[in-house]
């Protein structure tokens, strides 16, 4: 891990996940799963990807989460030692649910192909 941009994008990960886990007072952030951050190049802004278990208040969560940005934000300059903190957004990333699809259809082809 020599690129100092995986780093950051670690480092912010990680302290994120920490930050949601025990310093919100939100229950709801309990189940928020941190899956992979971006930074720009000059690491002024950070997308946040997450997963939350209830598919049915996804939104609700990034919609809290992006409100929290600031305290998440403050927070995580308090753990980090760089120079500028990025702005956060958060999305929801569903690559699983995706990934799942796929696999739902290659089994309805598999079916049709033994029969």
């Amino acid at each position: 891990m020599a690129n100092k941009q995986e780093r950051i994008k670690v480092l912010i990960q990680k302290n994120i996940s920490d930050i949601l886990l025990f310093e919100l007072q939100n229950p709801m952030m309990k189940w928020v799963t941190v899956q992979s951050v971006d930074v720009s190049n000059d690491f002024s802004y950070a997308k946040v990807y997450v997963t939350y278990f209830d598919k049915e208040k996804v939104s609700e969560v990034i919609k809290t989460l992006n409100h929290l940005k600031g305290v998440i934000r403050a927070s995580l300059a308090k753990k980090m030692d760089i120079y500028r903190i990025p702005e956060l957004s958060f999305y929801y990333d569903d690559s699983y649910d995706k990934g799942a699809r796929i696999e739902e259809i290659l089994n309805e082809l598999n079916k049709k192909e033994k029969e």
